[in-house]
């Protein structure tokens, strides 16, 4: 479906699952602060005692090479990443309560109670902000959640303006 992900930083310790490069790039909490300075982050947030972020090159390597860039970012890094990309479409996935959300966070198994607590507080606070996105998704069925996914980035790419260069490529129109 010529889609990329871009792989954020952070300056949290790796989980004994995780690869450097794959789920995130680790980096000291100093290179962190000194990539902010440095204007190296579209977008960046501290989310309780570690900093997670998107650099420009990551996420320009991406685009550079033609492909939709999905990414897994928090309201603030959304609101973000639409003020550097306008044309950026936004989609707010949802679990489909509350409660199906702490089970889930349970499941894991990744977090002590109070570490889950707070989760379920900020994703409470977090769900006033999916009234600026532009789709909403609600994650019952991962099935039918990836259809919803995939429906919306057919349509954006079908979009008049996005094929109109195209038409006129194809058969050498002028709008």
């Amino acid at each position: 479906m010529n889609l990329g992900y871009s792989v954020s930083h952070t300056s949290r310790n790796p989980r004994s699952n995780e690869v450097n490069g794959v789920d995130y790039h680790f980096v000291s909490r100093e290179i962190f602060t000194e990539m902010i300075h440095d204007g190296e982050f579209v977008e960046w947030a501290q989310v309780y005692d570690d900093f997670y972020g998107t650099s420009f090159p990551s996420l320009n390597n991406q685009m550079d090479q033609g492909l939709d860039v999905v990414m897994d970012l928090d309201s603030q890094g959304a609101k973000n990443i639409r003020e550097h990309f306008k044309n950026s479409i936004l989609i707010y996935i949802l679990p489909p309560s509350m409660e199906d959300l702490e089970k889930r966070l349970r499941e894991r198994a990744l977090d002590e109670e109070e570490a889950i607590q707070t989760r379920l507080e900020k994703a409470y606070k977090e769900l006033k902000a999916c009234i600026w996105y532009d789709y909403i998704v609600i994650n019952e069925y991962i099935h039918k959640s990836v259809g919803e996914v995939e429906s919306i980035i057919t349509s954006e790419r079908c979009r008049k303006d996005n094929r109109l260069p195209m038409v006129k490529e194809i058969f050498g129109m002028e709008f």
